[in-house]
């Protein structure tokens, strides 16, 4: 596919080329993690926050993946469902996708970004894990609403 104008901007989950890509990131998850440490949120789940918010990133008029946050009071942030397509990686667009977020994040005034990610203990988690660090991510205590987790890694990002 030939690079088209790349942008990110605020979309609905549900609809039809989106959910495609949160399926995709669903799927990502029940193939490498076991069902009771999956923490990724399907559109209906996404639905019933109403303060997610949630962007894609577009080749043109062609969604390639997405990312959202979610408030999570004193200051935090979580960032969540950072997904590409697989016929999409390598060209950055998780990179971007996490800049954007952490643009949003700072100019909303929060403090700090916070995610879980799968653990060292599970493959399929390495690239993200590594992008996470290079982007100044640090491992952290358990976030607001889970539970302990040896499957889980849980990263800071202050602001």
């Amino acid at each position: 596919m030939a690079m088209q104008t790349l942008s990110i901007r605020r979309a609905d989950p549900s609809a039809p080329d989106i959910a495609a890509i949160i399926a995709a990131h669903l799927a990502h998850s029940a193939a490498t993690t076991p069902a009771a440490s999956i923490h990724a949120m399907d559109v209906e789940q996404m639905a019933a926050q109403p303060d997610l918010l949630f962007w894609a990133i577009y080749d043109g008029d062609t969604a390639l993946g997405c990312g959202a946050l979610k408030p999570l009071g004193d200051g935090l942030v979580e960032v969540k469902s950072v997904h590409v397509l697989a016929a999409a990686r390598g060209r950055g667009l998780a990179r971007r996708m996490m800049e954007h977020l952490e643009a949003e994040a700072r100019q909303m005034g929060y403090a700090a970004m916070v995610l879980e990610t799968g653990s060292d203990r599970l493959t399929g988690f390495e690239a993200a894990r590594a992008l996470y660090e290079r982007l100044g991510y640090r491992s952290c205590g358990v976030l607001p609403g889970y539970a302990p987790d040896p499957l889980s890694a849980f990263l800071r990002r202050d602001l």
